[in-house]
């Protein structure tokens, strides 16, 4: 006998990726997880490609994940996915000391994060026109 099953908190035209525990503070972090937010996944890619930020290869490592979650999993079209959630969360800090004058110390703080990217199959404007119509 084992548990039922969990439930599917996202949308059935959805899929995630998660990349836990990032050495980056959350505020760098969210710079470059900005840049993607509400754009079409080719584009994203193509911003974290060219991108000058050190982080901005793992960002684009999670968000290729996400994409072929969608392909593989949710069988949704690669070509209509956009980035519908960037979301960037504080995880742990680690704690340093570092050595200062006159017998003192300082103390130096190490972030890390979480990050979360949601990609959303969106249906073509003139289609949905149609329907409205």
């Amino acid at each position: 006998m084992s548990k039922p099953k969990h439930p599917r908190t996202l949308a059935e035209t959805e899929a995630q990726a998660l990349t836990r525990n990032i050495r980056i503070s959350p505020r760098k972090l969210n710079l470059v997880a900005g840049l993607i937010r509400n754009k079409p996944a080719a584009q994203a890619i193509a911003t974290l490609t060219f991108s000058k930020r050190r982080i901005a290869q793992q960002v684009k490592k999670t968000l290729e994940s996400a994409i072929a979650n969608a392909e593989n999993n949710h069988q949704l079209d690669v070509d209509q996915l956009i980035v519908a959630r960037a979301e960037v969360g504080k995880s742990i800090v680690m704690r340093r000391f570092h050595a200062r004058g006159r017998g003192r110390s300082a103390r130096i703080e190490k972030f890390f994060s979480h990050l979360t990217i949601v990609v959303a199959e969106k249906k073509p404007e003139a289609e949905t026109e149609k329907k409205a119509a």
